[in-house]
């Protein structure tokens, strides 16, 4: 009997683990689709609500490492300063992990067309993968870093 009650102790414990673990998981893919809005409606800012207000965020893309939610927030503006040239952003996540209470990463493919209408923007579609790491912090999940490719 005693084994029993331990088995079941067991098999509940980890169910609640898992339901807590799926919670956060489910949260943080949210938050990508509420970015993914943002986004299409060339809010940069709305977009950035989910990056790390810090210093210490860390962005990894083409041209090396940018330090700092605020440098992220300028090269996003300065590499997409219309909402013409920001185009349409789709996720398509392949992995979403939860690590630790407080940490989440997630792998994922990107994909952004352009408006073909607009004739100053080239339409060829672009994208690439990523890799985030996603952090509880205060009780918000935000990225802490971002590798993109």
């Amino acid at each position: 009997m005693k084994k029993l009650l331990i088995i079941y102790c067991l098999v509940s414990g980890f169910s609640l683990v898992a339901q807590k673990q799926s919670k956060d998981v489910n949260q943080v893919l949210e938050n990508m689709k509420t970015q993914e809005e943002s986004w299409n409606k060339g809010d940069v800012r709305g977009f950035m609500n989910y990056y790390w207000n810090s210093d210490s965020l860390k962005f990894i893309g083409s041209k090396g490492i940018t330090y700092g939610w605020q440098k992220t927030l300028d090269n996003y503006i300065k590499g997409y300063p219309t909402k013409e040239t920001m185009g349409i952003l789709t996720f398509t996540i392949l992995e979403a992990t939860q690590l630790s209470e407080t940490s989440i990463y997630v792998i994922g493919k990107w994909d952004l067309k352009k408006d073909t209408s607009a004739s100053s923007v080239s339409n060829k579609p672009s994208g690439g993968h990523f890799t985030l790491l996603w952090k509880k912090i205060n009780g918000k999940w935000v990225i802490v870093a971002d590798h993109t490719s």
